[in-house]
């Protein structure tokens, strides 16, 4: 009898059944992508549907409140306004306050008045004196106040024993007309004097006495002499 042939063993084997090997790669592959599915799944950073933790947001940071004082309203004055400029209405209207001669306590004030010259006084009044003396001659000046209620021109008359004028003149204002005579001068004001107004001329005599025989201011006697 013949006997059946076995099988070959070993790599003889493998090579005369190649469906083998194809099996042996189909399951390594079949593990390996198991592997990796199973891998992946593992260092998903969370499951399906869920959401990240979130992060601590710092809160912000709040002032303390600190309360705030609101100043009060001031005081309103009867018939006062703050809102409103001017005069109040008592004082449009004419009250004691609205009248300048009448105080802040109703009683009536002395208003100033231009002064006026009493009964029998000159409108214009003039006083002499010496302003400097020197070694043959001096300087003399008639100061003069007008006071009457109106505007005045005004007329100086001087006369000395002997001598000679050697200048006039009026401090402050437009100068007059002088008109000399052999004992003395006449000077007429260039300008007139205001109510209460004043005005002083001078002038310069030389070799005569500084006391004049005469003085006058529109006729009337100078003072001082």
């Amino acid at each position: 009898m013949r006997r059946v042939p076995r099988p070959p063993r070993g790599p003889v084997a493998i090579a005369t059944s190649p469906w083998i090997v194809v099996g042996a790669g189909v399951v390594v592959m079949v593990v390996l992508l198991i592997v990796a599915l199973g891998t992946y799944r593992g260092r998903s950073p969370a499951p399906d549907g869920a959401q990240p933790p979130a992060l601590p947001v710092p809160s912000a940071v709040v002032a303390p409140s600190v309360p705030t004082s609101v100043p009060s309203p001031a005081p309103v004055l009867p018939g006062i306004s703050g809102r409103a400029s001017g005069l109040p209405p008592s004082a449009a209207a004419g009250s004691p306050s609205a009248d300048p001669t009448v105080g802040p306590t109703g009683r009536p004030t002395a208003t100033r008045s231009p002064s006026r010259a009493a009964p029998g006084q000159p409108a214009m009044t003039g006083r002499y004196r010496v302003v400097q003396s020197f070694d043959g001659g001096f300087i003399g000046e008639v100061a003069m106040v007008n006071t009457s209620a109106r505007s005045r021109g005004w007329t100086v008359r001087l006369e000395f024993s002997g001598g000679r004028l050697v200048t006039t003149w009026v401090e402050g204002v437009p100068q007059g007309t002088v008109r000399q005579s052999d004992d003395g001068f006449t000077y007429v004001s260039g300008v007139e004097v205001p109510p209460g107004g004043s005005v002083s001329l001078r002038f310069h005599m030389e070799r005569a006495s500084s006391t004049p025989r005469e003085c006058t201011v529109d006729g009337v006697r100078c003072n001082g002499l």
